[in-house]
């Protein structure tokens, strides 16, 4: 299959929605935009690494700018080939994949194609296995293997946002807190000590916890602790000895994975029971104040965008934070939509996103 990067984004997102890319199905999608890519652009370096593709310029402008989007999507149900529809007045691309993120993958081609003299060098990134564990992940790949491609003054992931800026994101950590019995027969309860009862405590202090608010570079980050799973029992008839409670904190990018570790422990603190750390992932704080990423945020401004708020949720912007580039998503399409059936982006939303990175590509 072909297609045109030329073409309005709208047509061009139809057409990537209709390219199956599974994760770890990425191979057709990849041939595709590598293809276009080499042929359809000027002044790009383009590279394919596995199921990544990565394009860049050198123009010896005096800022890069890194457009980094994912090309895969979740499994497929029932929704590819899309279609357009009118809703609320409105028309609407519905879609595996037209939300989250082959809208914003195809804003980013087009621009590659139609902006020709950009006031920055441009770095482009279409990667794949985005969507499953973090261990297949194309970006990560790159980061080990070609860490230069990821250096600029402001990487830009074109993640739903319904076109505001969503600075940084939030970490991630899930802990496993394990409570300690001794088993014995129900008919003798007595004779044994239940694990399952000793985690009352635990979600007491979960239902009592009052989850922190910080603003940094005026975004609001809202923190949240939540018990996701319990497991405990070993039979109908036995007084259990283990019980677990898996525990997701998801907190303000002020915080380090660490202190987020030591905060979390310190909630259950005094409790008997086994603490340990089973994920983690660091958040990325806003990065506004970079000259790079104040130029976005006023062409948002002067372009109709819908502004900027903090990012709920964690996204590949914090590889980037780690790596000391401001980080930003922008995108079309409402993240609520992401990975359901009826998944859909306005296509006014697709133009709108178009409109303000070119402007600020060429600072129009």
């Amino acid at each position: 299959m072909t297609i045109d990067l030329r073409a309005d984004p709208i047509t061009l997102t139809a057409a990537l929605v209709d390219i199956p890319s599974v994760s770890k199905d990425e191979a057709a999608i990849v041939d595709t935009v590598t293809w276009a890519l080499r042929e359809q652009t000027t002044g790009f370096e383009v590279l394919r690494c596995g199921n990544t593709v990565l394009a860049r310029t050198d123009r010896g402008r005096d800022t890069r700018v890194i457009l980094a989007g994912h090309l895969d999507t979740v499994p497929i149900a029932g929704n590819v080939p899309g279609r357009f529809e009118t809703l609320d007045g409105q028309e609407t691309l519905y879609g595996c994949g037209s939300v989250d993120m082959k809208s914003g993958d195809a804003v980013f081609l087009h621009l590659a194609a139609t902006v020709a003299d950009p006031v920055c060098d441009l770095t482009l990134i279409f990667y794949d296995c985005e969507e499953i564990a973090a261990e297949f992940n194309g970006l990560g790949r790159i980061e080990r293997e070609l860490p230069e491609w990821l250096d600029g003054d402001l990487a830009i992931l074109g993640e739903p946002s319904g076109g505001w800026v969503e600075a940084g994101c939030q970490g991630t950590l899930r802990v496993r807190l394990t409570a300690r019995g001794t088993r014995a027969h129900t008919a003798r309860a007595w004779l044994g000590d239940n694990a399952i009862h000793a985690l009352a405590p635990i979600l007491q202090r979960l239902s009592e916890y009052r989850p922190r608010e910080v603003d940094i570079d005026g975004c609001v980050y809202r923190e949240g602790l939540s018990a996701v799973r319990i497991g405990g029992g070993v039979a109908g008839n036995v007084v259990p000895d283990e019980a677990t409670v898996d525990v997701n904190f998801r907190f303000a990018p002020d915080r380090s994975l660490e202190q987020a570790t030591e905060h979390v422990r310190q909630v259950f603190s005094g409790l008997d029971l086994d603490f340990e750390r089973t994920d983690g992932a660091s958040g990325a704080l806003p990065g506004l104040t970079a000259p790079a990423a104040k130029n976005l945020v006023e062409q948002v401004h002067s372009h109709g965008g819908g502004g900027v708020r903090a990012k709920y949720g964690w996204t590949d912007v914090s590889r980037f934070a780690a790596r000391g580039i401001p980080a930003v998503n922008f995108g079309p399409g409402d993240p609520n939509l992401a990975h359901t059936v009826d998944e859909h982006v306005p296509t006014a939303q697709i133009t709108t996103v178009a409109d303000i990175l070119r402007g600020y590509l060429t600072r129009a």
